[in-house]
């Protein structure tokens, strides 16, 4: 093996990945990976050897996330073996009744044939880890969506959660996602404390690999049933136009996008008495190669979505509903009157699923007090109409950072005080409609989702005349959001640092082209103008980019890093007073708005930022 290397001057680091590659070889036991290091080897393949085996994963907030292949840097048996076996160190260090309370474990339906690995033996092998150490495993015997497992772990009590997947990725990617004992994912420190655990445990242990032993422990249970029953039984108390779903004669479609929602969504319209929705049948079995799709992201929009039109125009069906492959966000398009479909931003299926939820509430509670202790929240990039909407009816509005990470322990906190959380959600497309999850759940969603779009039928009301009604009544809040690709994190950081030094040292910008710039927070430095002592009050990271300038015209623009894309985003949102219903107007300033920020904040061509693909 060391003859690739020192085909080259030998280096330190070149030393270090020779150790790198002996280890993992002489520690794997699945032959396909270790067949694809041995030809990387023979063929010199220098550059991907040292891609494979330079970095380990960096274990963060959302767990991990990587291509499946051979290497430290990547998902495969010895890799989820070493986190796991961290994993199971930390909590063994912070609970004391962990062997009588256990882990929940579930997975997607990925895989990747070149390298062996996939998501149901990944499960299986974090679950030998945990028996190997005699702590209960509850390991779902089949894929399941992702918000099982936090639903779960706050049903049985558990000390954690592992879910396998890597969600909305490219076909080549998985993930490990963990949940603390309160249902949410986990936030600092943890995730320090396990990134240590993990280096602090590396070589496998002797039981880790034995999986066979372990799946026949009386240690390992199987919650499928419970919980498919409990759950859907959970979710029957956000159903409140039963007699309606029984009736009604719309039609609506639903895509899975070759991942794991089709039975469960079916079931979810069942649990609300809801005709089931068409199902797009070359998409409606799970298929790791997502064969249909260039991206099975149905955030991306209609090229997601053909065949789901397709089906739609055929049967006559007026809306589809997409979820992702692990079922944890939701899409939803409109066929409109012109005959175009029209598919709805997350910010603005956020604004009609934010004011369903509380329609419904409102009509259920005669206490005119109750409502001081209802809470809604979103994250800082996405949609300010669910502030708009508690302003005028009285409720309580938080925003957090981005990511469910947020929302789901800020949720449990507000939880724990007595207080009700009625709704939560991110602009992609994740939406937690019942705090039976804390985190986004695609499954519910959509059949919260099917009873609105019911009812309003039952009004002669479409979504998009209904997010009209909102607009008009709370007020125009018009989002634009995308990204910029940029694998090299040097631009990254000049293009942030230069924000930061505007006209001098730590000045930002009060101008972006002809838009007066009344307010700046960076949640990288922890700044912010609006503040007297000008610190932010929302928690703050030197690991990501993050600025949001407020401009004086009532537009917010927040840009910032992806935690697993090579992406910089940017999220822009114009948000007009209540009255003030001059569409066109404000599509168009918000228009100008987003071309400033590209033309003189991003600088695309001097930086050589790809734009989203279309």
């Amino acid at each position: 093996m060391e003859a690739v290397f020192f085909l080259h001057p030998l280096s330190s680091n070149t030393l270090s990945n020779v150790l790198s590659v002996c280890l993992f070889y002489c520690f794997l036991q699945n032959p396909k990976t270790a067949s694809l290091v041995q030809d990387l080897v023979k063929k010199g393949a220098v550059d991907e050897l040292k891609k494979c085996f330079s970095s380990r994963m960096e274990f963060g907030t959302a767990g991990l996330r990587a291509a499946m292949g051979p290497g430290i840097s990547c998902m495969n048996e010895l890799t989820i073996i070493q986190t796991t076996q961290g994993f199971c160190r930390y909590l063994e260090q912070s609970f004391e009744n962990l062997k009588e309370r256990g882990v929940v474990i579930g997975y997607d339906a990925r895989a990747h044939p070149p390298s062996g690995g996939d998501s149901k033996r990944f499960a299986s092998l974090a679950a030998a880890v945990f028996i190997s150490r005699e702590i209960p495993v509850y390991l779902f015997s089949d894929i399941t969506p992702t918000p099982f497992v936090p639903f779960t772990v706050s049903h049985m009590s558990l000390c954690a959660g592992i879910m396998v997947t890597a969600s909305h990725n490219p076909k080549q990617d998985n993930g490990y996602k963990v949940y603390w004992e309160n249902g949410a994912q986990i936030v600092s420190p943890h995730d320090k404390g396990i990134a240590k655990a993990i280096d602090e445990n590396l070589a496998p242990w002797p039981e880790s690999w034995n999986t066979e032993e372990a799946l026949r422990s009386s240690l390992l249970k199987d919650p499928f049933q419970e919980i498919h029953t409990e759950y859907f039984k959970t979710i029957q108390k956000h159903c409140h136009h039963r007699e309606i779903n029984k009736s009604s004669g719309v039609k609506i479609v639903h895509t899975s996008v070759h991942g794991v929602g089709h039975s469960f969504v079916q079931a979810a319209f069942k649990a609300f008495d809801l005709h089931p929705p068409y199902a797009v049948e070359e998409q409606k079995d799970p298929d790791p190669e997502f064969p249909t799709v260039k991206y099975p992201n149905p955030e991306e929009g209609e090229g997601v979505l053909t065949l789901s039109f397709a089906l739609a125009d055929k049967e006559e069906a007026s809306v589809v509903l997409a979820n992702d492959p692990d079922a944890d966000r939701l899409a939803v398009a409109e066929k409109q009157e012109s005959g175009q479909w029209q598919v709805f931003t997350g910010n603005e299926l956020g604004a009609l699923l934010g004011w369903w939820i509380f329609s419904c509430w409102k009509k259920q509670t005669t206490d005119a007090e109750a409502v001081k202790k209802v809470h809604m929240l979103s994250s800082t990039v996405s949609s300010k109409i669910l502030r708009a909407i508690a302003v005028k009816e009285g409720f309580h509005f938080e925003e957090t950072l981005t990511g469910f990470k947020w929302m789901g322990n800020r949720a449990k906190e507000i939880l724990d005080r007595g207080n009700t959380v009625l709704f939560a959600f991110e602009e992609a497309i994740g939406y937690m409609c019942s705090s039976s999850v804390l985190d986004k759940d695609g499954v519910s969603a959509a059949a919260i989702a099917g009873e609105m779009i019911s009812y309003l039928a039952t009004k002669n009301t479409s979504l998009s005349q209904q997010l009209t009604t909102i607009y008009i009544e709370y007020g125009y809040h018009l989002s634009k959001n995308s990204y910029f690709i940029c694998h090299d994190q040097n631009v990254i950081r000049s293009l942030f640092e230069r924000l930061r030094n505007f006209s001098g040292q730590e000045s930002y910008p009060t101008e972006c082209g002809r838009f007066s710039i009344a307010a700046v927070r960076d949640l990288t430095t922890g700044y912010d103008s609006n503040q007297p002592n000008h610190k932010a009050i929302l928690p703050t990271s030197r690991s990501s980019q993050m600025i949001t300038f407020t401009f004086s015209n009532g537009g917010v623009a927040t840009m910032r890093t992806s935690g697993t894309e090579p992406k910089i985003k940017y999220y822009t949102e114009l948000c007009a007073a209540p009255g003030n219903s001059d569409v066109t107007h404000l599509k168009k300033e918000l228009d100008d708005l987003v071309n400033a920020i590209v033309e003189n904040f991003f600088e695309p061509v001097k930086n050589k930022l790809q734009p989203k693909p279309e």
